[in-house]
């Protein structure tokens, strides 16, 4: 049964950010594109408004139609909307291993690179074309070491990627058992895709909450950073990066509700990670330990387990380890900073 623009329209407007029209019209590849960036970050769900006649009318072509297609040997046009996207979502699916993934082995050779290649891949199989992913994951591979340990990795190797993967473009093979295809089965691969995207970065975000905050600042800094010769360009980007946290304040009233989600910023932040735990063992601190508490006990422990004045063999091993425990509660109270 041919499908209706209405109905794929109904379905856009309903549930489009999340790819419930893509269901609907078996672009799977899209949908799940839309799952995970919500619609294209908003900007794709806002472009298939003159977009949907177009994938229902390629929907709805009759396998008999495609039958007497002769094979399709010329690679299809290059796309500046569909590079853009590659290079986005290749960053996106970067920031989310970052913060997800981090303390994985061989995070920056093997891990960051293939998800990020991963994410170009996906933006690259949307509709009817799709390109080479061994080429495109070998591009990754290649680049990410000459990053390797960089907070803005991901844009270069996505870059790569999505070069890699705009050269080797090409239309899908016929598949002429994509209509037969259940709803139930196509409903579960895409499930557990999208379980694989967001388990890390839950896990990341209710037990990790103040690494998070504190990795997605360094981010937006060190964005902002590469813009120091242009300031009213690095206040342009400012001003966008901060347009959520603007908007909130519009529907919440700004003000007092202000000052309330301060408080709730600081209610997250009293959340420790594994390693400042440990680096309040270190130090022999209290949970509630102040930073003056903080500084007190580190220049007391520095003093007592410097080489120069400890003669115990473990003495240099120890120093560098209450210097380590410090930075990190001293890199914990960095928002404090910025009242």
């Amino acid at each position: 049964m041919g499908k209706s623009v209405i109905v794929a329209y109904a379905l856009w407007a309903i549930g489009g950010p999340v790819g419930l029209h893509h269901l609907y019209l078996r672009r799977d590849s899209h949908a799940l594109l839309w799952m995970l960036t919500l619609g294209g970050f908003g900007f794709g769900w806002v472009r298939e408004l003159i977009r949907i006649p177009a994938y229902v009318g390629e929907a709805n072509r009759d396998a008999e139609s495609e039958r007497k297609r002769p094979p399709i040997v010329v690679p299809p046009p290059v796309s500046p909307v569909r590079f853009a996207g590659q290079v986005c979502v290749g960053i996106y699916f970067g920031t989310v291993a970052l913060i997800g993934l981090n303390s994985l082995s061989f995070f920056y050779l093997i891990v960051l690179p293939l998800c990020v290649g991963a994410g170009v891949h996906l933006v690259s199989s949307v509709g009817q074309q799709t390109s080479d992913l061994q080429k495109t994951l070998t591009a990754c591979l290649i680049t990410s070491p000459i990053f390797y340990g960089s907070t803005l990795s991901p844009l270069p190797i996505s870059l790569a990627a999505s070069v890699t993967a705009t050269q080797h473009r090409r239309f899908k093979p016929q598949q002429t058992h994509r209509s037969t295809q259940e709803l139930g089965p196509r409903l579960y691969r895409l499930g557990l895709a999208w379980l694989a995207f967001s388990a890390p970065l839950g896990y990341c975000i209710f037990h990790n909450t103040t690494a998070t905050l504190y990795y997605l600042s360094d981010c937006v800094a060190a964005l902002l950073d590469i813009f120091w010769f242009l300031p009213w360009l690095r206040s342009v980007l400012e001003y966008i990066l901060l347009m959520p946290y603007r908007i909130l304040c519009v529907f919440t009233g700004g003000g007092f509700y202000e000052e309330t989600w301060r408080k709730v910023l600081e209610i997250l932040l009293k959340e420790y990670t594994e390693r400042e735990k440990e680096a309040l063992q270190v130090l022999s601190l209290e949970a509630e330990a102040s930073l003056e508490e903080i500084t007190r006990s580190y220049r007391e422990l520095a003093k007592t387990w410097h080489p120069d004045h400890n003669p115990r063999e473990d003495a240099e091993a120890m120093f560098v380890k209450v210097q380590e425990a410090y930075e990190i509660l001293l890199r914990r109270h960095r928002p404090h900073r910025f009242k």
